[in-house]
């Protein structure tokens, strides 16, 4: 229903590889950080959000990561369990690396942003002897995010995780996460987006996340159709472009499109939007949902998401995913701000 396919007989659904930090987001919202006195804790991090979204739908669940020897790192590891999520291969950096922080500022539901702390963080430490073979295919599917690609070594163990999910045939989702203060250049970003991407069966990125790949090759101002072909020509099945406040579009590899709106919501914050759509669709997408289906649960998630405080703590149950649709069923989604 979707081009993608998943091994029935893994014991795993999702494993996710890259970073894994903390969130602390402003409990004063309405002013600038500059006189915010106190902020929330959460785990945070988007690869970490989107399998604890996918978790919290009843997904048997992976993550490949690493972590700061300190108190930071062992709540991370304690959420992870808490929310059912294997952490075997979620291993501890010993050379003094920290956890990486994102303090987040909520002037209003327009404006929001975050202040990044990314100086010698552990996740980005992780190395390619902590890349399980055996690990990767014991899973249906892999998740990647384009910030593991942002420094060595993390960036060798990502491309390793990916070697092994081509031999043994694991789909691989590409959450293109574009983070601008981990790299150095525009032209190092693009090319390890567009090495990473040839290898991988579902992309999901913005439109400027796109239009950053494109830009080392001077393909500015390519329309979504002909992003998605460029990628059916190397491994990928289905693409997804987001629009912000204007929906998004998938193209899949068969030649069909599909748009999605937005639902309403009582907008608290924007960020966490991608992730819990990202979780919601991936989810959808594995319980061989068609594509349209998929993007109206990941609508429907990031609706939710962005009402609540946290990123990962507000992601959605099934329950709650089915209880929102259903109260939402007589609305067509819309484009236009939320």
């Amino acid at each position: 229903m979707n081009g993608l396919q998943f091994d029935p007989a893994r014991p795993l659904d999702l494993i996710a590889v890259g970073r894994l930090c903390i969130d602390l987001n402003a409990n004063e919202t309405g002013r600038p950080m500059e006189e915010t006195m106190t902020f929330t804790k959460y785990v945070g991090g988007s690869p970490a959000n989107i399998v604890i979204g996918t978790a919290r739908l009843g997904m048997r669940t992976g993550f490949i990561g690493k972590l700061a020897d300190d108190q930071m790192g062992r709540f991370i590891r304690t959420y992870l369990q808490k929310n059912g999520i294997d952490d075997s291969q979620v291993s501890v950096d010993r050379t003094g690396a920290v956890t990486g922080l994102a303090f987040t500022e909520i002037k209003s539901p327009q404006e929001c942003s975050i202040l990044m702390y990314r100086d010698h963080v552990a996740d980005l430490l992780l190395n390619t002897e902590e890349i399980s073979e055996d690990y990767i295919r014991s899973s249906k599917a892999l998740l990647i995010s384009g910030t593991a690609l942002a420094q060595s070594p993390s960036r060798e163990a990502v491309f390793l995780a990916l070697e092994f999910a081509r031999k043994h045939k694991v789909t691989v989702f590409f959450d293109l996460d574009y983070r601008p203060y981990t790299w150095t250049s525009a032209a190092e970003t693009a090319v390890y987006y567009n090495l990473a991407a040839e290898k991988c069966h579902c992309i999901i990125g913005t439109r400027d996340e796109f239009d950053m790949m494109e830009g080392l090759y001077n393909l500015v101002g390519a329309d979504d159709q002909a992003t998605a072909a460029r990628w059916f020509s190397h491994q990928a099945e289905l693409v997804v472009i987001k629009h912000g406040g204007s929906g998004s579009i998938s193209y899949t590899a068969d030649g069909q499109s599909h748009r999605s709106g937005i639902y309403p919501a009582k907008v608290l914050k924007t960020f966490g939007a991608g992730d819990s759509y990202a979780s919601a669709f991936i989810h959808s997408l594995m319980n061989g949902d068609s594509v349209g289906e998929a993007m109206r649960r990941g609508s429907a998630s990031a609706s939710i998401v962005i009402s609540r405080h946290s990123c990962s703590d507000a992601m959605p149950t099934l329950e709650e995913l089915g209880a929102f649709l259903r109260t939402n069923e007589e609305i067509k989604l819309t484009s236009g701000a939320q």
